[in-house]
């Protein structure tokens, strides 16, 4: 594994149209310690997203760090994620949501282990920082999760559904990703475990939005997350790929 020298980070955006400028702004602006580029994937938008991120003269837009995909409909968000780490060039890949939940002001402290050539598999922690309390439905969702993940897959990940997500190319590739939704997040950290990774968590700031916001995942995401979890588990033991 080479030192990482370009980040790629994929912004999937479904109907973002109040946000998602603001987090490009921020995702250009931060100060780290390595070369960028940002890969938008609008997913289908209805709200006016996708003509607003089709204005190849705004400022940010225009920034020759900046490419915008767009799929034709909805197809969720693990497929946008799938077509972002497909066209990314850079050999640190990081997954940004395109709401203002998460702050880039929180990249530096997620490359700083990677950079080190302390890990190749970073996660942003929302229980270990500070933060905006979540919603009590999402907060016990969550720790169900991770304690399912831990329990199946013999970690010790405090937060398995963060979008904080930063990994390596190694870690990527020859490893097939096949989620179009929510489950994307559940996929991912059991192909990490699977390859016997040990994933590097730090904290991180959170400000989550209330439901009249724009928040998108539901409790029924929770159970195919779970069910992607068993299903990747079962795997594990057969020694299947």
């Amino acid at each position: 594994m080479g030192r990482a020298t370009l980040l790629s980070v994929v912004i999937p955006v479904f109907n973002e149209r109040a946000t998602v400028l603001e987090v490009l702004a921020r995702a250009l602006a931060v100060e780290i310690p390595i070369e960028r580029e940002i890969v938008i994937v609008d997913d289908g938008s209805t709200d006016g997203t996708s003509e607003l991120l089709d204005d190849s003269e705004h400022p940010s837009l225009s920034d020759p760090r900046v490419r915008v995909l767009h799929h034709l409909e909805n197809r969720g968000k693990g497929a946008a994620v799938r077509t972002g780490i497909a066209d990314a060039r850079g050999d640190a890949i990081l997954i940004q949501d395109a709401d203002l939940e998460y702050d880039p002001e929180d990249w530096a402290r997620l490359l700083r282990p990677l950079l080190s050539g302390r890990a190749v598999a970073v996660y942003g922690s929302r229980f270990t920082g500070e933060r905006r309390n979540m919603l009590p439905s999402h907060w016990v969702g969550n720790r169900i999760l991770s304690l399912t993940t831990n329990i199946l897959y013999r970690s010790t990940v405090s937060d398995m559904e963060t979008c904080y997500k930063l990994l390596h190319r190694s870690v990527l590739d020859g490893v097939p990703l096949v989620s179009n939704g929510f489950e994307i997040e559940a996929e991912l950290t059991a192909k990490i475990l699977r390859q016997g990774i040990r994933i590097y968590e730090v904290p991180i700031s959170y400000a989550g939005r209330e439901l009249w916001e724009g928040k998108k995942i539901t409790w029924r995401d929770g159970f195919t997350a779970v069910l992607t979890l068993l299903r990747y588990a079962s795997w594990r033991k057969r020694g299947t790929t």
